[in-house]
């Protein structure tokens, strides 16, 4: 399922329609589609948007979060109930605002560790990789270290900006920090 590109080289965002009757329609390849596709198009990290086939509204955080629905009900599930307890919570919360982006940093800094372990894992032969798990590698921890690192900043930076949104939030009612 490749995309085709533009001039510019730069994919060309592949359009998905729902229909009322809950089927995709993809207007690349012109055929229907499941969701396992959708999932698929993610895996490949193809732009594409999901839209509705008559008001013409963007359904892709929607279909996204179907997917993950039906990943966490088929039999290994990523999130424990406390977890999702605790991301209900935050709605509606002050830190909900912080939440996504703190999330979403963690989780791009999680995906670069396991980049960089892939690339260093390469080489190695069964043997070697057997031998690699059982031991507490300098290298795995340097991975971690990194990832807890990354982890740690992204963590000061939301602090920070929510400092100094309610030092903003004080000074317009005229209350300043001693």
């Amino acid at each position: 399922m490749q995309s085709k590109k533009s001039a510019g080289a730069k994919p060309v965002q592949r359009v998905i329609k729902k229909y009322p009757n809950r089927r995709l329609y993809d207007t690349e390849t012109s055929t229907y589609i499941t969701l396992a596709e959708v999932k698929q198009l993610v895996m490949d990290k193809a732009p594409f948007v999901v839209r509705d086939a008559k008001s013409g509204d963007d359904l892709t955080r929607s279909i996204l979060l179907q997917i993950i629905l039906e990943e966490e009900a088929g039999g290994a599930p990523m999130f424990t109930e406390q977890v999702l307890g605790n991301i209900i919570r935050f709605y509606g919360q002050a830190m909900q605002s912080y939440m996504g982006p703190y999330l979403e940093k963690n989780i791009q800094a999680m995906t670069e560790v396991q980049a960089q372990l892939a690339e260093k894992a390469q080489n190695l032969t069964p043997e070697m990789w057997a031998r690699f798990m059982t031991m507490q590698s300098p290298m795995l921890q340097g991975l971690m270290g990194s990832y807890v690192e990354q982890s740690k900043n992204v963590f000061l930076q939301m602090q920070e900006q929510m400092q100094k949104n309610t030092e903003q939030v004080l000074g317009a009612f005229g209350i300043k920090r001693p």
